[in-house]
């Protein structure tokens, strides 16, 4: 066994720029035409949604397509440093089968592809929400294959309103738009979470946590700020991604 030495002072922070980004909007903010312009971003599109921007860009049919297009970068050593996942909320669609490929091999789906399916139609219809748990083991594994494709990831998502209710009083929240425990789970693996809305000619991130928005970030350059990400000027559309990754 490799011997432990403790630490007897301070270790410097080793990362400053999220590795792991979400950006959650409502639809036809500009989410893609803002990843279009950041250099060297490919966009793995799940939703059929980047035929009117200039882009790196894929279109995700299956994850049997993104399991092809993964070992094309692995063979081209990894060409991009940021891949964008556009959108989550699409993926997380197309994870289904993925689920159900996962609970066919267990003892209880064994006869899925047999009979359950036709009981059931959608193994998201199984009992007291027991198909849930089949599909938070295959969104996160295919979650952590794209991570493996660059040293940078950035997961777009769809805005959810839920209804809160604090001292008496009802108001709505924005939150990403995922299922339950895999909101958590995903959020819980990012580095930063930033709401982008539409303020005048600017699109504002914002990473500052409150009642209304959930969202938030651990690099200290992010953490609680609201960031200009483009605005329209006389030259045309100017992107500020360098106020988010700052190395």
């Amino acid at each position: 066994m490799t011997k432990i030495v403790l630490p007897q002072k301070k270790i410097k922070a080793s990362a400053q720029s999220p590795k792991n980004l979400i950006i959650f909007s409502k639809p036809k903010v500009g989410k893609t035409s803002l990843l279009a312009d950041l250099e060297n971003c490919l966009i793995l599109d799940f939703e059929d949604g980047s035929d009117y921007v200039d882009a790196l860009k894929l279109k995700v049919d299956t994850v049997e397509d993104l399991k092809l297009i993964g070992a094309e970068i692995k063979e081209q050593g990894h060409p991009y440093k940021y891949i964008a996942v556009d959108t989550v909320t699409a993926l997380e669609e197309k994870c289904i089968p993925v689920a159900e490929k996962l609970y066919s091999k267990s003892s209880m789906g064994k006869n899925w592809f047999k009979t359950g399916k036709q009981t059931y139609g959608n193994i998201l219809n199984l009992p007291n929400g027991a198909g849930y748990v089949w599909l938070r083991q295959a969104i996160t594994s295919v979650l952590e294959y794209i991570k493996t494709l660059a040293p940078r990831i950035i997961i777009v998502g769809h805005v959810k309103d839920i209804m809160l209710e604090k001292a008496g009083a009802e108001f709505t929240s924005s939150d990403l738009d995922l299922t339950g425990k895999i909101k958590r789970i995903i959020s819980s693996q990012s580095d930063a979470i930033g709401y982008l809305y539409r303020k005048g000619n600017q699109n504002i991130l914002n990473f500052k946590t409150s009642d209304d928005v959930a969202c938030g970030a651990r690099p200290d350059h992010l953490r609680n700020q609201q960031i200009v990400i483009s605005e329209m000027t006389e030259e045309g559309v100017k992107t500020n991604w360098d106020k988010v990754y700052i190395d």
